[in-house]
């Protein structure tokens, strides 16, 4: 999963980049909130991690620009300033949870960990693609009115690159989402799979296509239907 931290001190950015990236996260760090905001406009992220305190906008103008921007996905936010009215207004800012420094690094993966749950636990069960229909609760894949056998890890890896169709997802983020992580496993395990999937789905009927971006990973597309 791919997390965004926005951090003006860059020892305190580098301290929470290697704290993440040490529990398997894929960080990109920014140090202001125009940076911030390029780098989500550009890129998919699952979570943010925004300190308050940061030059020319503040964390919790982030956060408002982020929601305004119709984004769900986790914000947490980390600053010094643990004032009742702080948090309430970052809550209201958007926010999902506050982190006050300092803090132990476990109580920062905890937290991360438990916003990841709670948006995995929220994301919609069906998701829908041209005519592509894919149901988390059964693990049932349908295009049109025919239903399409997948076996669990198939449908895993389809679902992740629908629920993000135009947005190219990385070798390492498939490896993490579908496999859980990438130690011990040859990453050309993906190649093959998305190989199962365009022999099932990537057809003119369906109207999708699955694209490869070589070197950098796969991303799901919505084709017309002839």
């Amino acid at each position: 999963m791919r997390i965004l931290i926005v951090e003006d001190d860059p020892e305190m950015g580098r301290l929470i980049d290697r704290g993440l990236a040490a529990e398997g996260y894929d960080t990109t760090v920014v140090r202001d909130g125009v940076e911030a905001l390029i780098a989500i406009g550009s890129e998919d992220f699952s979570l943010a991690a925004v300190d308050v305190m940061l030059p020319h906008m503040s964390g919790f103008e982030i956060c408002r620009r982020i929601r305004e921007r119709g984004l769900t996905m986790p914000i947490l936010l980390i600053t010094a300033r643990d004032a009742v009215e702080d948090r309430v207004f970052g809550l209201d800012s958007g926010a999902d949870d506050y982190l006050t420094k300092p803090f132990a690094f476990a109580e920062l993966n905890a937290r991360v960990r438990a916003l990841l749950r709670r948006d995995i636990a929220t994301e919609k069960l069906t998701i829908t693609v041209s005519r592509l229909r894919l149901d988390s609760l059964t693990m049932k894949t349908t295009i049109g009115d025919r239903s399409v056998a997948m076996s669990p890890r198939e449908f895993a890896l389809l679902r992740l690159l629908a629920s993000r169709t135009g947005v190219l997802v990385s070798r390492t983020e498939i490896l993490d989402e579908v496999w859980g992580g990438t130690a011990n496993i040859d990453p050309n395990i993906v190649d093959q799979y998305v190989s199962y999937l365009r022999r099932k789905v990537d057809q003119v009927e369906s109207g999708i296509r699955i694209v490869t971006s070589r070197g950098k990973g796969y991303l799901l597309e919505a084709v017309p239907v002839t």
